[in-house]
């Protein structure tokens, strides 16, 4: 039995709106396989979530009482390390998280461009790449937050420099006005230059996980390769540069995945109204678990459904750049036209 093959149609350069439409449409069509493969790592970061939370609320129990601000200002000495831990913590589930979402995207970028290549895929075989490239994707996620690092000392150093002069004045001249107004406008440039520095990271290794998911390259050849397929542009003018292009999508997408994650949350939140605040960390620790974690697990099947449109994009961007640069449409059509009798 010969395997089917895509339409001429299917593998030919997007325009941002039709691959935007094209990730909706392929999601609809493989709404079950997507949650299936997307499920699991969601369980995965929800366990890690709360395990954090859990031991957050042991290590630094006064950062969610009730009147965690007065204390603050009576006992820095003793909330200051609770605070350092803290951020440790969450700083390390960040990490955690990012990299099950990296093991995600890889996954569902290997059903998503298997199917649009028109070879039979199943999200088992899917997992199955994703468990097989588990080192590699290891090693290149390591290498891009050593890159990243360096990135964001580079974009937050004109703030930094801002703030040292600040108070460097303070001191010297003291003239605690142009003191206060270098500081002031140093944490502004050094708060937006991690923001830069963030926005650069997630676009920069957009495509690690589809190039993993379809190319047998190490680590290094992998981070190179992803950032060869960003870089430079596709079409003349400004949005024809593919970073551009990619910010553009890739911010559409986000605020897509942003609004289904505020409604998705809302059950959690009014579970919680009656303790408080929902937007305070004590509120959490004051709810009853047995209310709180169904209203949660809604929450990450929920997020199980919608969050494989960020993996579709990613993958059909990918194809897009493949098929714009190399003529992928062109080679594949090669390959699957029958010879001549």
């Amino acid at each position: 039995m010969s395997r089917p093959n895509p339409t001429p149609s299917d593998l030919r350069p997007l325009a941002m709106g039709e691959m935007i439409d094209r990730a909706a449409t392929f999601w609809r069509a493989h709404l079950k396989p997507l949650f299936l493969l997307s499920f699991g790592f969601s369980l995965v970061s929800y366990i890690a979530t709360k395990t954090a939370l859990v031991v957050g609320q042991r290590v630094a129990p006064l950062l969610y009482m009730a009147d965690a601000e007065s204390l603050a200002k009576e006992a820095p000495e003793v909330m200051l390390p609770q605070a350092a831990v803290t951020i440790t913590l969450w700083t390390g589930l960040f990490l955690v998280l990012l990299w099950v979402y990296w093991m995600s995207t890889l996954a569902a970028a290997r059903y998503v461009l298997t199917s649009q290549l028109g070879d039979p895929v199943r999200p088992a075989d899917a997992l199955r790449r994703a468990f097989s490239r588990l080192g590699t994707l290891t090693a290149v996620y390591l290498l891009s937050l050593g890159w990243s690092t360096l990135v964001t000392c580079v974009l937050m150093l004109p703030g930094g420099l801002l703030a040292i002069a600040g108070i460097a004045v303070g001191v010297t001249s003291g003239s605690n006005t142009v003191a206060i107004v270098l500081g002031v406008l140093g944490a502004l440039l050094a708060g937006l230059g991690m923001v830069a520095a963030l926005l650069w990271y997630m676009l920069r290794f957009l495509l690690v996980p589809p190039v993993l998911a379809m190319e047998d390259l190490g680590a290094w050849a992998t981070f190179r390769r992803s950032g060869q397929l960003l870089s430079g542009r596709v079409e003349p003018g400004f949005l024809g540069r593919v970073m551009v292009r990619a910010m553009i999508l890739f911010t559409v997408v986000s605020l897509i995945l942003i609004s289904v994650q505020l409604v998705s949350g809302l059950p959690s939140w009014l579970a919680m109204l009656p303790y408080g605040n929902p937007f305070e960390p004590g509120t959490m620790a004051r709810t009853p678990q047995l209310l709180l974690v169904p209203m949660e697990l809604l929450q990450t099947v929920a997020q199980s459904v919608f969050s494989p449109i960020n993996f579709v994009f990613c993958a059909l961007f990918y194809l897009d750049m493949r098929v714009r640069r190399e003529a992928l449409d062109l080679e594949h059509q090669l390959d699957t036209t029958p010879p001549a009798a």
